[in-house]
């Protein structure tokens, strides 16, 4: 059984990754800031088996060296960074504590946690790493520190999948398009149609939908699957 850390995991996007990796019997490694991912992950656990949740601040370097001592680093086949916040304003009136907080969480988590295990991964000759974007990468108006991290996902990506590949190790990125989360739940209708009207299927993606993305690209058979966007948008990307 394969084992796989998904970070942000306690909910939103995150949590429906490590519930879909779960259902398809992969043993999950459920990371997240809030203290509740112990308990989130222990009713996960009850439900399919071979889950656990560890609470950890994936922004500080030290913590994930704390939070990760006790797992054995070469049982790690698969990392998923999900981890990540925004906090959007317009750059004028964006402070250093805004840029920096994002900063940090979405962009210096993924080395922070993917260090923990890359020489793991590369002493086992395999592995995944799956890094989830989003279409603000391309920039977004009020979003300079969310675009900067999630343009940073991208290079670090393609980075990695330049370096590691000998090793058998794949590097991809999902890009989610517009999903329904909380946040979009709660977005007035007139502004939820307007996206909508954009999308070639008509219709807002799942969760569901960007876990199947992450799943695939976990799969022996996307073995020769590395360095890519996956973009999970409906077509909204075109």
């Amino acid at each position: 059984m394969r084992t796989i850390i998904v970070t942000g995991s306690n909910r939103g996007i995150g949590y429906s990754i490590a519930k879909y990796l779960a259902e398809r019997h992969y043993r999950i490694i459920m990371v997240d800031y809030d203290r509740s991912i112990n308990e989130t992950g222990s009713k996960m656990n009850e439900l399919y088996g071979n889950v656990e949740g560890i609470q950890c601040d994936v922004s500080s370097y030290e913590k994930c060296e704390e939070a990760f001592s006790t797992v054995d680093r070469h049982e790690i086949y698969g990392i998923v960074n999900n981890a990540g916040i925004n906090r959007d304003v317009m750059f004028k009136n964006m402070t250093y504590e805004q840029w920096d907080a994002v900063i940090k969480t979405d962009l210096y988590s993924m080395f922070n946690v993917t260090k923990q295990f890359v020489n793991s991964m590369i002493e086992n000759n395999s592995g995944r790493i799956v890094n989830i974007s989003s279409a603000s990468w391309n920039g977004n108006i009020g979003q300079a520190n969310y675009s900067s991290a999630k343009a940073g996902v991208i290079g670090f990506t393609k980075t990695l999948a330049r370096e590691l590949g000998k090793y058998g190790i794949t590097s991809n990125a999902v890009v989610p398009g517009f999903i329904k989360t909380p946040m979009t739940d709660a977005m007035p209708d007139k502004i939820k149609e307007k996206f909508i009207e954009k999308i070639p299927l008509k219709r807002i993606g799942t969760p569901d939908d960007v876990a199947n993305a992450v799943e695939f690209l976990m799969k022996e058979e996307s073995s020769y699957i590395n360095g890519i966007l996956l973009e999970v948008g409906g077509g909204m990307f075109l």
